[in-house]
């Protein structure tokens, strides 16, 4: 299922299993300054999905000073909401939050599919329940019975704990595919994007602290501006995982969707949303203009 233009429609909304966290920086000695926790999956990851593969989370530290904002990186590789929520990573960060904290929430590559229902076997422990709402699917991962909730459900639980420890969050599209894969360039944002920025909305929107990133836009629209032969030469190994090139890329993107959003986060952004804008990463998004994010 593919979604072209629901974002313009509704103006008024806004490697190893049990890797322990990784951050980043060391603790800072000024606990007032915030911690920018990232969770996601390879694309965003250190390390990205191997073979000399990069997460874009790697990057994202160069668009603040330490002295203003620490990046945590604590992306795994190979994780779905599901999988990140089962195994209690959500969990680990919430634990970890201070008031003013920022939390980047960033999945959908590992989502898709449908756990077996009460099957015993074939679950990989990383599809979710399909839908947008509170359906539940029941199946058997490891040996234990789980009941699977959608994707909007796994962000919109996780967003609330990161609430109550007085963070604020962002919820981010995941990144896409390769846009040049097929010959012509060709992206459209897809269910995940839609469940993401839905999830968004029913949480409240920027009155209540939560904000949508059109990330996989703006990744995108700089892959265009890239051209082909760039592109396809920084997926080195599949077309989802990106080389060191074009990972920091994605995180200038990412940062310039936050600079032309409504977050207090563009404000500890060190570049100028100008300085940002141009031939390789484009300009503001339209949608923008319509959608407080």
């Amino acid at each position: 299922m593919k979604i072209l233009s629901f974002l313009p429609l509704y103006p008024a909304l806004v490697k190893a299993a049990h890797s322990p966290l990784q951050p980043s920086y060391d603790k800072h000695p000024n606990p007032r300054v915030p911690t920018i926790w990232l969770a996601g999956d390879s694309t965003e990851a250190p390390n990205g999905g191997g073979n000399g593969t990069q997460g874009w989370g790697q990057y994202l530290q160069y668009s603040f000073l330490p002295s203003v904002a620490l990046v945590n990186n604590s992306a795994i590789a190979g994780r779905s909401a599901r999988s990140f929520t089962r195994e209690g990573r959500f969990d680990t960060i919430a634990s970890n939050l201070k008031e003013g904290d920022w939390v980047v929430i960033e999945f959908g590559h590992n989502d898709g599919g449908t756990p077996p229902v009460n099957a015993t076997v074939g679950d990989k422990g990383r599809a979710d329940c399909p839908g947008a709402g509170n359906e539940t699917c029941t199946t058997v991962y490891n040996n234990a019975t789980e009941i699977v909730q959608t994707f909007p459900t796994y962000l919109k639980n996780a967003t609330r704990k990161f609430l109550e420890k007085k963070a604020k969050v962002v919820l981010s599209s995941l990144t896409p595919n390769n846009p040049w894969e097929f010959g012509n360039y060709s992206y459209t944002p897809d269910i995940f994007t839609y469940y993401t920025w839905l999830a968004a909305s029913e949480l409240g929107g920027p009155s209540k602290g939560v904000y949508f990133v059109p990330h996989g836009q703006y990744a995108a629209q700089a892959m265009k501006n890239l051209g082909k032969q760039t592109v396809d030469a920084n997926y080195p190994m599949d077309h989802t995982h990106t080389a060191p090139y074009l990972a920091d890329v994605v995180a200038q993107a990412f940062v310039l969707g936050v600079k032309c959003g409504t977050s207090g986060l563009q404000d500890l952004v060190v570049n100028a949303t100008s300085r940002l804008q141009g031939a390789v990463l484009g300009t503001c998004l339209a949608v923008n203009e319509t959608l407080p994010i």
